[in-house]
């Protein structure tokens, strides 16, 4: 069932015939020919480039560590003496509960 015999390569064949065309089929194979050509080069260039790739990558000098800087200023002044409020982080927006 999975094999491709003669009789069912003829029908492929007359079917390509009647679909492109006798003229057509040499314009229709040499594009198809380039297309390939093309599709190979590309993928040779891509395999150059990750080669490339992983040579610098070899290369490289390992980052050191940074320790993350925080962004919450704890030292929020408060005017209404409250402590709780304190610790909590700046914001732009003024439309939140008043204290």
């Amino acid at each position: 069932m999975g094999r491709i015999g003669p009789t069912e390569i003829i029908i492929i064949a007359v079917l390509i015939i009647v679909i492109f065309g006798w003229k057509r089929l040499p314009d229709a194979a040499r594009s198809l020919g380039r297309s390939a050509r093309v599709f190979k080069s590309e993928v040779d260039e891509m395999k150059k480039d990750n080669e490339k790739k992983s040579e610098a990558s070899g290369q490289t000098v390992k980052s050191e560590s940074i320790e993350p800087t925080s962004t919450v200023d704890r030292a929020v002044p408060t005017t209404d003496g409250n402590a709780v409020h304190e610790n909590a982080p700046r914001t732009d927006n003024q439309s939140g509960p008043v204290a």
